[in-house]
């Protein structure tokens, strides 16, 4: 699934993202277990919050780490993040 630029993105209401003190990251805690996540894909999962898309979440990284041409990346894990329930697009 290819998602576009303009699509409002979600966390899953079924599931949690949580800095875990013992490991020293983020996760994504659910019923079935729990995903370790690396710092760059919780930076990108801390701004799915129903307001941002992927255009203004790669513009705020892309600011935030004074760097360009993120489009493509982010794009690339935000779809295994919806294909594994992780976000939704919001409505």
């Amino acid at each position: 699934m290819s998602l576009s630029p303009d699509s409002r993105l979600a966390f899953s209401p079924l599931h949690r993202l949580q800095w875990e003190e013992a490991q020293q990251k983020y996760v994504i805690l659910y019923p079935e277990g729990m995903v370790e996540l690396n710092a760059s894909s919780a930076e990108i999962l801390k701004l799915c919050d129903g307001e941002h898309t992927l255009k203004t979440i790669t513009m705020e990284l892309e600011q935030k780490f004074e760097t360009e041409g993120l489009m493509d990346d982010i794009r690339e894990f935000l779809e295994i993040a919806l294909e594994n329930g992780w976000i939704q697009i919001a409505h």
